[in-house]
């Protein structure tokens, strides 16, 4: 069972388009720029799980009651998904998970295939 003291951070994922890039890549810099948080690329293809393209931010635990209602409250229609970083892929990305906005279905099976044996 996964305790509060397993989560060793978060990712949060925002989904854009061709259209929304330029209004997703100021999101994650104005994110990066104010809280500190550790951006990722910005993947003009979709990546691992993601069905959309996206662009991760990494923050630890003790940022997210800053940083989630920040990206709720300015992400202007973006799509954010935000998870836990457990160690356990698929339960990251399935129980520990949470959306803003429209939530879209993942491409979980390949961390089905890691886990198998």
């Amino acid at each position: 069972m996964t305790e509060v003291s397993d989560i060793g951070g978060y990712h949060a994922h925002v989904y854009f388009d061709a259209q929304s890039l330029p209004q997703a890549r100021a999101l994650c810099e104005a994110a990066r720029d104010t809280f500190g948080v550790q951006m990722g690329r910005v993947h003009e293809r979709t990546v691992g799980p993601h069905p959309m393209w996206s662009c991760q931010l990494l923050f630890p635990a003790e940022k997210f009651a800053t940083v989630v209602p920040w990206l709720h409250v300015h992400r202007n229609g973006l799509i954010v998904f935000v998870h836990t970083l457990t160690g356990d892929d698929l339960w990251d990305h399935t129980h520990g998970a949470m959306w803003l906005g429209e939530s879209v279905a993942l491409k979980l099976d390949m961390f089905e295939m890691e886990g198998a044996d």
